[in-house]
């Protein structure tokens, strides 16, 4: 079995605990309009490597990965689904901690024995919910959010440890109520362990220049910290009253 990879990265230290081999999955479904990596969206790109190929490359570097491990990344992972819980499937059986991130979008309510099989041999899911308002969902990345909501709670049900990336776009995901939204929904899943709440960057820029294709948001200025902090007070503030309700009805 071969998976179509865009590029690894050897010490990455944001995407998942310690220090972390990351792989860069080719192909995605959606369009972010502010995706910073639209040279994996083709499937058809990157270069075809085995699980065997990608954990000789962790092995290399063994040692600095103590309290790290593996990351699949993207692009899209869950778009090539059965090498990716063939790669988890091996890394697990040789004691390596496996880190999914995604964005959900390609989980099928309809078809969860295969999306079990992955998440019995994942240690962590970092899930991007970039909007939760399904309309704006849409319109934000071109495809709805009922499926990657239905399997933020599939992570929960499966027990497995998951963290919410949220990133704030200015004009798209800066107000405070559908903030607080966000977090009232996440505030129900039950193995939620982490929220790392993004500001919006234009570093990606230079990609879709050189790609020659138009860069969706022109000139949309970066968002702050002192933002971003503030958004995640907000969702912070839905988690909150969420916990609360539940504990009311007990």
């Amino acid at each position: 079995m071969q998976g179509h990879i865009h590029s690894t990265e050897s010490f990455g230290t944001v995407d998942g605990p310690g220090v972390r081999f990351v792989i860069f999955f080719q192909g995605c479904p959606m369009r972010c309009l502010y995706c910073h990596n639209p040279d994996t969206w083709q499937v058809s790109g990157g270069h075809p490597e085995t699980v065997e190929s990608l954990l000789a490359m962790y092995e290399h570097n063994r040692a600095f990965y103590q309290n790290g491990g593996i990351t699949a990344t993207g692009g899209e992972p869950m778009l090539q689904l059965p090498f990716l819980t063939e790669l988890f499937r091996e890394a697990k059986a040789r004691g390596i901690h496996t880190c999914l991130d995604t964005s959900g979008i390609c989980y099928r309510p309809d078809a969860p024995e295969e999306t079990e099989a992955l998440l019995a041999v994942t240690d962590l899911v970092m899930l991007d919910i970039k909007h939760i308002d399904a309309e704006q969902h849409r319109r934000l990345t071109g495809c709805p959010n009922t499926n990657i909501l239905a399997f933020a709670e599939k992570i929960s049900a499966c027990g497995v440890p998951l963290w919410i990336r949220h990133v704030i776009v200015p004009g798209w995901t800066d107000m405070p109520d559908e903030q607080e939204a966000l977090g009232y929904f996440i505030g129900g899943l039950k193995t939620l362990k982490g929220l790392d709440v993004l500001p919006y960057h234009t570093f990606g820029k230079q990609k879709y220049e050189a790609l020659g294709i138009p860069y969706p948001l022109g000139d949309t200025a970066p968002v702050s910290q002192e933002t971003a902090a503030a958004a995640h007070q907000a969702i912070m503030a839905g988690i909150r009253r969420r916990l609360r309700e539940e504990s009311n009805t007990k």
